[in-house]
This record gives structure tokens, sequence and C-alpha cells, in this order.
């Protein structure tokens, strides 16, 4: 197995609602059929309907709270992460932990977006980004 993430899909409430968040944040949908797609560097993010997902898995859709896991965007200056909060937050968002400095170095906080899916926002000097927002783990 190559060493990828490929599609990262979303269970949510309501496609239509999810991707007009997105879009308030300044993201472009794709066009491709369904819906719900969006292009990330050489990652996609997808939203599809959460009960309709948990069938397709064979797993109850049924659940709440902490589901294990967190998305995260870097940005490019420290400064940056308080606007992209902001951002998020007038866009719908609920601002979980409002940024701060870390432990590891850098700065973040965490927004939790309208279907309840955790995103961190952060600024880390230790990790290089190229000009397409790729971001590269030290050699």
């Amino acid at each position: 197995m190559e060493q990828r993430i490929s599609l990262v899909t979303l269970g949510v409430a309501d496609v239509k609602r999810s991707v007009a968040f997105l879009e308030r944040l300044g993201w472009c949908a794709s066009a491709a059929p369904g819906g719900g797609f969006f292009q990330c560097g050489a990652m996609i993010l997808c939203f599809y309907p959460r009960e309709e997902l948990a069938a397709d898995a064979g797993v109850p859709s049924q659940g709440h709270g902490f589901a294990g896991f967190t998305f995260a965007h870097n940005t490019r200056s420290k400064e940056e992460v308080d606007r992209v909060l902001a951002e998020a937050q007038a866009a719908g968002a609920t601002i979980v932990k409002p940024a701060q400095n870390a432990f590891w170095g850098g700065y973040s906080g965490y927004f939790r977006d309208p279907d309840g899916h955790l995103w961190e926002i952060a600024w880390n000097p230790g990790f290089g980004m190229d000009d397409a927002g790729g971001v590269f783990l030290p050699k």
C-alpha cells in the first residue's frame, strides 16, 4: 500500500449546508457529480449524508461526542491563525478553543463546523510550507 490519503469523507446532516459553510470561508466546491467535493492540494474532502455513509460502511449512524479525529489547517503565520478562526466563526463555526501558544512551539486554536467536526487552525514553525500550501515534515 502506498503511503497516501486520497480522500476524506465526512458524514454530515446536510450536504448543502456543509458545502455552503466552506464556501463562506472562500473554498471552491468541485463541479463533480453529486456535489460536496473540494480539491485540497493532492487530497479531496467530501461531504456525504451521514446515514448513507454509515450504511455504506455497514455501521450504525447514531452516536455523538468526540469522533476521535480532527482536521488541521496550517497557516503561514501566527497572525493568520486568528484571522482564519474569525472567518470560521463568521461563517457559522463555534470556537471550541481560542488560539493560544502551544506546548510544541506553535500557535493554534480549534473550531467546530456545523456538523460538529473539529478543525485545528495552527501555525507550526517546525513544518515547511510550499507556495501551494503543502505542509512538509522536517527532514
